[in-house]
């Protein structure tokens, strides 16, 4: 830290504070996948366990919701913060030390976005998050409808709000997908 320069210091402990943020968000975000996959198992379990219980079936897309939506919010956050520091903070640290070249002010932060596979890796994680938070629910929907093949009409009207809302899920997924590169 500089001892010529409080506001300096200030912006450099900004930094930390928002790395340690993103890294806490990154780790809440990636385990809320393991989360979602043990109470997929559960829920499952016991749908699938007695006829009487394939209405447990329908708790699956809120799981998907509940979760996804959480989801799509950390992973909003990680990417804002990481926009932040490499617009924002990069621009008033390097006012407050004259460094002429942002890309090397936080390079890391740069950096990793400019890996020449950043592409296939953010489609891959898409397609992934589809899957666990949208095409589960979709599946577990069909499942109750081939399983439960006239169920009552509010359990009609509820698995249609469901299936409106993973829609709504998935196009949220894709708006808030980050293929960016570079600064």
């Amino acid at each position: 830290m500089s001892d010529k320069d409080p506001i300096l210091d200030i912006l450099l402990k900004e930094y930390d504070k928002l790395k340690t943020e993103q890294a806490q968000r990154i780790g809440f975000r990636d385990n809320l996948l393991y989360v979602t996959l043990v109470l997929f198992g559960t829920i499952l379990s016991i749908a699938l366990a007695n006829p009487t219980n394939h209405y447990a079936l329908l708790v699956i897309p809120w799981v998907c919701l509940i979760l996804g939506w959480t989801y799509v919010v950390n992973d909003e956050k990680i990417s804002a913060i990481g926009q932040y520091i490499r617009h924002t903070l990069a621009d008033r640290v390097q006012k407050h030390t004259g460094h002429t070249d942002l890309e090397t002010l936080f390079a890391w932060e740069i950096a990793h976005r400019n890996d020449h596979r950043r592409k296939r890796r953010k489609i891959q994680q898409l397609i992934i998050d589809e899957i666990t938070f949208v095409i589960s629910g979709m599946i577990a929907l069909g499942a109750f409808s081939y399983l439960v093949p006239q169920p009552p009409i509010g359990i009609t009207i509820l698995a249609g709000v469901e299936w409106v809302l993973l829609i709504a899920l998935g196009v949220d997924l894709i708006i808030y997908a980050d293929f960016g590169k570079g600064r």
